[in-house]
């Protein structure tokens, strides 16, 4: 029905059925050949079919009276037939099943009608060859469910691949989300402490150079060194998820997901900032996945991040980590500084992603201004059975995979 062309192919259809009508008139019964009338009533029937697919109901309506008359005068009765099957095809193919039942009734019932009234013999043998009527009007509904079913078919394949891109395009935006969070919490603690130790060296060489102690100096030197190394192989581990490769240039990046083990690591770059900080970890063995452990690890390194950026110099800070109850880890993060200074400014992004690394773990996170003085940060983390986890995350092959199956956690 939709077809390129189809009027110029009806066209050649009707052509088709006119010649091989015209061949069944001279050959197939001399006695009854049409005459000049008759000529012009088989040719004009056939060229109803140039508008078969256009309106297929009102071609076959228009069929019957031509044809009546054209058996009326006795002319070849099995001349027609061409044109009839093609109108009855075309009706069945493109309508539902019960006008093609009824459809075919009443053609049959007509022409049957009109021939007896003509020539009982003549009306006997149509009646005897009307299952044609019916085989037609068969293929024609089975062509139709045939192209339903392959149109249900598309039609699903294509939904499917639509579902697929809308689902490819999700975890684009959502693995972008992961890796401007990663680079924020890589960045943003990394760039703060460097700049703390900074302020720190330049404190002891401007105040009193007199009593300059060069052992402070480089203490606070080799503190900023190793805070860049540890962010450069960092941020070389994020960047290969976005190249998506896993060669490192020689180095070892199958390394494991941070957690709950490299705590102590970033309590010492605090310390080297200058904060005071209490790290007090409880967690059973064998509980935590690396999920919730990264999590857990992420939070805390954005609280300490911030605590030595807005809490002011010899802050306080206590980070405890334990269980809440039988399916639950609590982080939380409290210091005893002064706060960040109200100068206007638009707040950052750190809160936001400690609450969306939370949220990946199905947790929640608190942050605010404590009663008594300070800040605190309580994130509730439910736990994550390894068996469970491995069941429906498959392990990374390569360390980029590692870093983008820890960022989506």
């Amino acid at each position: 029905m939709h077809a390129p062309h189809r009027t110029r192919t009806d066209a050649l259809v009707a052509v088709g059925a006119g010649a091989l009508s015209a061949a069944l008139a001279l050959f197939a019964d001399d006695a009854v050949a049409p005459d000049a009338l008759g000529w012009l009533l088989l040719f004009g029937s056939a060229a109803l079919l140039v508008w078969r697919r256009r309106s297929p109901v009102m071609v076959l309506l228009a069929l019957i009276p031509l044809l009546m008359l054209y058996h009326g005068l006795d002319n070849a009765h099995t001349a027609p037939m061409p044109q009839t099957w093609i109108a009855l095809y075309t009706v069945a193919v493109t309508g539902r099943p019960l006008r093609t039942l009824l459809t075919g009734i009443g053609v049959t019932s007509v022409m049957v009608t009109v021939v007896l009234g003509i020539d009982a013999h003549q009306g006997l043998e149509l009646l005897r060859i009307s299952g044609w009527i019916v085989a037609v009007l068969f293929c024609g509904v089975d062509v139709r469910i045939y192209r339903q079913y392959v149109a249900s078919m598309l039609e699903r394949a294509e939904r499917a691949e639509r579902t697929r891109e809308e689902e490819a395009r999700r975890r684009v935006a959502e693995e972008r989300l992961r890796i401007a969070r990663d680079l924020h919490d890589l960045l943003a603690h990394s760039i703060t402490l460097i700049g703390v130790q900074t302020s720190v060296a330049s404190h002891i060489l401007t105040v009193d150079p007199e009593r300059l102690d060069r052992q402070a100096i480089a203490a606070s030197l080799d503190d900023i060194a190793d805070t860049c190394r540890e962010a450069r192989a960092e941020l070389r581990t994020t960047l290969q998820v976005l190249r998506d490769t896993g060669h490192g240039n020689g180095h070892d990046t199958n390394g494991p997901l941070p957690g709950l083990a490299a705590l102590p690591g970033l309590v010492k770059a605090a310390e080297a900032a200058g904060a005071r900080v209490d790290l007090q970890v409880r967690v059973p063995d064998g509980r935590v996945a690396p999920a919730t452990g990264a999590a857990a690890y992420r939070i805390v390194q954005e609280s300490l991040t911030n605590a030595v950026r807005h809490a002011g110099p010899g802050v306080r800070i206590l980070v405890a980590v334990e269980p809440a109850g039988p399916a639950a880890l609590r982080v939380t993060v409290t210091d005893d500084g002064t706060g960040p200074a109200d100068d206007g400014s638009a707040p950052g992004f750190g809160i936001v992603g400690m609450r969306e690394r939370a949220r990946s773990t199905g947790g929640t996170l608190d942050a605010g201004p404590r009663p008594d003085g300070g800040f605190e940060v309580s994130a509730l983390l439910p736990f994550q059975h390894r068996g469970e986890e491995q069941a429906r995350i498959p392990p990374p092959a390569s360390a980029h995979q590692a870093q983008a199956s820890e960022t989506a956690s």
